[in-house]
């Protein structure tokens, strides 16, 4: 159990650098057993998420260790094609490696993956867009065998452009003959950063970014090292912070162009912001202008994951706003901790409504999954007085040490972990588990 300790209040100043990318690095460490290589990964953020991904490379056989930023991946010790559950549960994202697998192995056991609890997240479009590259895929209690003799290059129709989906499709075409083009393709900046690693590794493909993906063949080179981009969510969530806190942020290392919906919306609740190459500024008075109706939609939509990350920061603002969620029927899990704060939110199937208050005020709050438990840090620091955020490691899956990160933008916070001596009452740990 991780306990943050926060004390709001405080107006956010000073310089921030965007981590790597937690979404785009997870399909890169599964890319990496699609031929035997060794690949060096520059850049990876230090998240519990990752240490799961390089625990199922050991796992498969492969050598995967860390110095610093830097991660080592050699692939040609491969020695298995079986994921036990223990870590498929770990992460929702453990799924990508049934594509990689294929590619690699012509078969991968697993079971049906972890991750936040946010509704129904079926993973049917990956096993339609494998079978429709020839695997045979078994499905009996939550265990999945997937075979493929031969891969053959396929049209791949994506009833959603689902990221996850395209992924496995990209990296099990790796290991087709023949042309496959991928429908109605997810375009977020990730699956762009699987293409250039791909293309690193010796495939041929092209169209990410786009809703149509073609992979034409795969020459593996044996050696490669690959920088993974800035986090655009980790950025969306300094950027909510300084708004909701007030204050002047500047981010350095990102593509401000990722959130542009996000910064569209803060700048209409009435921040300043300047966005350069690779930098943002970002500069609030903390109270904030509603900013009518959101909806998260794929990108380039308004993005789900930064959907509770807006809600923290309009708490407070002199009016209402809407917030309509379309991608996860359990997205607004976090409200009800929100509240407890003060906050004024009601819910209505998926649809929240914002009615800004004059203050919040210090409490208890359990977290509910990485975004939601963002947005109760961030919702805090806006708050007066002492909260408590008590999170089950889901706010570490995708931050690296956003405690160290806040506070040295002027933030009062910490991170404690159950087991040390907290001198918390245990009824307020009562109180926020109820």
């Amino acid at each position: 159990m991780d306990i943050w300790h926060i004390r709001g209040g405080n107006c956010l100043e000073g310089t921030a650098q965007i981590q790597g990318s937690k979404n785009a690095c997870l399909p890169i460490l599964a890319a990496a057993v699609i031929a035997p290589l060794r690949c060096e990964l520059l850049r990876v953020p230090k998240l519990s998420d990752v240490d799961a991904a390089l625990k199922i490379l050991r796992c498969l056989g492969c050598t995967a260790g860390r110095r610093d930023e830097t991660v080592y991946i050699d692939s040609t010790t491969l020695s298995a094609c079986a994921i036990p559950h223990e870590l498929m549960a770990e992460m929702r994202s453990s799924v990508i490696f049934m594509g990689a697998l294929l590619a690699r192995c012509g078969e991968a056991w697993l079971s049906l993956p972890g991750g936040c609890r946010l509704g129904k997240r079926p993973i049917d479009l990956h096993l339609k867009a494998l079978r429709a590259l020839g695997a045979e895929i078994e499905e009996e209690g939550g265990e999945l065998h997937c075979r493929a003799g031969k891969l053959c290059g396929a049209v791949i129709e994506l009833r959603f452009p689902s990221v996850g989906a395209t992924e496995n499709a990209m990296l099990a075409a790796c290991g087709a003959k023949g042309e496959t083009i991928i429908r109605n393709a997810a375009r977020e900046p990730e699956i762009m950063a699987l293409q250039d690693f791909l293309r690193a590794l010796g495939a041929e493909l092209e169209g990410a970014g786009t809703a149509e993906i073609r992979i034409r063949g795969f020459h593996p080179r044996g050696c490669v090292q690959f920088k993974i981009p800035a986090d655009r969510i980790a950025a969306a969530t300094l950027a909510c912070a300084a708004a909701g806190c007030g204050g002047d942020v500047s981010l350095q290392g990102l593509e401000s162009q990722q959130i542009s919906t996000l910064l569209h919306f803060l700048n209409t609740a009435g921040c300043d912001i300047m966005a350069q190459h690779h930098a943002l500024r970002i500069r609030s008075e903390g109270r904030l202008q509603p900013v009518g109706t959101v909806v998260t939609a794929p990108y380039p939509g308004f993005p789900t994951d930064a959907q509770p990350l807006l809600m923290a920061a309009m708490l407070r603002a002199s009016g209402r706003t809407l917030i309509r969620e379309t991608i996860f029927e359990q997205r607004f899990r976090h409200v009800p901790e929100l509240c407890r704060l003060g906050a004024n939110i009601q819910v209505d199937g998926d649809t929240a409504e914002i009615l800004g208050v004059e203050r919040l005020s210090g409490t208890a709050m359990q977290a509910t999954d990485l975004r939601g438990g963002a947005a109760m840090i961030l919702a805090a620091l806006a708050a007066d007085g002492e909260s408590i955020v008590f999170d089950e490691g889901h706010v570490r899956r995708g931050y690296e040490d956003i405690d160290r990160t806040l506070e040295n933008l002027g933030a009062s916070i910490f991170l404690e972990h159950e087991g040390e001596d907290n001198g918390f009452n245990t009824a307020v740990q009562s109180s926020a588990r109820r």
